[in-house]
């Protein structure tokens, strides 16, 4: 006999907004309630600004003005008078109200029901003011999820959480579609063309310059070679200095003589679109200077999607080719990336390698699979709830 099918609430900000989290939210919000084969749809408390909520008009969607710290406590009852068996809730710095988020926390002071959190940022060492909000969040949850390995050591360093408190379920990717890649190459021109791609909001954190000096030597050797530059400039960035950075690398692109070379698409990319472009590119590549970065749904993304990958040694990369680190370079030694771009795109069988070695990676991101993680994980802290409950009894 199959277990009853739990309800879940997931708290989490949501599409329409245009942000990961939000996207991140609805594929495993989809590909769990395909898991359960359920047909009532789970509620979403959508963490909103005022002039948003009106975007949430579904029945099963819930706004929670961030701003609003009433709202917390309000929706933390409805919650607790419903029929919902375990919450997931999804932690992002900046989605949640007050100081470093620490609204949240009347939220959770209030529910009685299990919670398990998604931390989508945890840091290595405590940071303040964020580090203790995240701390008291992780104790008041009933479990917690990480997408990468390192994250449950910083919180069981850090924060003095159990290790079996802890899970470790990988970011969610799509499934590759072999026509869909085909179908984008012929479209967008790039069938004779050996293709570098990056995505992301645009700013000095994206170490573009180090690939396009790379790109300087390599195209002497592989002429085929485009880089491809997707996303809009950082709202931030732009408000302090407007398309200068852009403005630096297209200058930069003329120095070197790589107007041929180089490719932008610089607008608001919908996911469909930058799934199929990372789909039909044939290495996908994140040159980041920092190397604290301990998530990134793009780089997941690719590896998901079979695409090879070059990256700096940044944590999240570091976790992901665990095995396979000829995949990581160094960052600001332009020489190292050229010589590593010319050596896969002429020795022969080295870039097919390299998709094998990501795409055995990638299999177990795939969203059905991730989404079931997701729901055993919520049938055992549901059940260990109500062996709590039994006891007390």
């Amino acid at each position: 006999m199959n277990p009853r099918q739990p309800q879940i609430a997931y708290v989490s900000t949501y599409i329409p907004k245009k942000c990961g989290l939000a996207t991140y939210t609805h594929h495993l919000r989809e590909a769990i309630s395909h898991a359960k084969g359920a047909r009532v749809p789970d509620p979403v408390i959508t963490m909103c600004n005022p002039d948003e909520q009106s975007d949430y008009r579904e029945p099963w969607m819930l706004p929670l003005v961030k701003q609003e710290p009433g709202d917390y406590s309000r929706v933390a009852e409805l919650i607790n008078q419903s029929s919902v068996d375990v919450v997931s809730l999804q932690h992002e710095f900046g989605i949640f109200g007050g100081e470093a988020g620490s609204s949240v926390l009347h939220f959770l002071d209030r529910l009685k029901k299990p919670v398990v959190t998604t931390f989508h940022t945890v840091f290595e060492h405590p940071v303040e003011p964020y580090s203790p909000i995240q701390r008291e969040i992780a104790h008041r949850s009933d479990h917690l999820i990480v997408m990468n390995r390192r994250g449950i050591g910083y919180l069981h360093d850090n924060f003095e959480i159990p290790l079996d408190k802890i899970s470790f379920i990988p970011h969610g990717t799509p499934v590759p579609n072999r026509a869909d890649r085909l179908k984008v190459r012929k479209e967008a021109r790039w069938e004779n063309r050996k293709v570098l791609f990056t995505f992301g909001l645009l700013g000095r954190s994206k170490g573009i310059e180090l690939i396009l000096r790379a790109m300087a030597s390599a195209v002497q050797a592989v002429p085929e070679l485009l880089y491809v530059i997707a996303g809009q400039t950082h709202p931030e960035v732009r408000r302090h200095e407007g398309e200068a950075y852009r403005d630096e690398l297209r200058g930069l692109i003329q120095e070197l003589g790589l107007q041929h070379h180089v490719q932008w698409i610089d607008r608001y990319m919908p996911e469909e679109e930058l799934v199929s472009f990372i789909s039909a590119c044939d290495l996908y590549v994140t040159p980041y200077p920092g190397m604290g970065q301990i998530t990134s749904g793009t780089l997941a993304y690719a590896a998901g999607l079979g695409r090879p990958i070059l990256s700096t040694p940044y944590i999240y990369a570091l976790d992901l080719v665990q095995g396979r680190e000829e995949m990581l370079l160094p960052y600001g030694n332009a020489e190292i990336w050229s010589a590593k771009l010319i050596e896969l795109f002429t020795y022969p069988g080295m870039l097919a390698d390299w998709e094998r070695a990501i795409s055995e990676i990638g299999r177990s991101m795939h969203w059905p699979h991730v989404g079931a993680q997701h729901l055993r994980l919520f049938h055992r802290m549901i059940s260990q709830q109500r062996d709590k409950i039994a006891d007390v009894v």
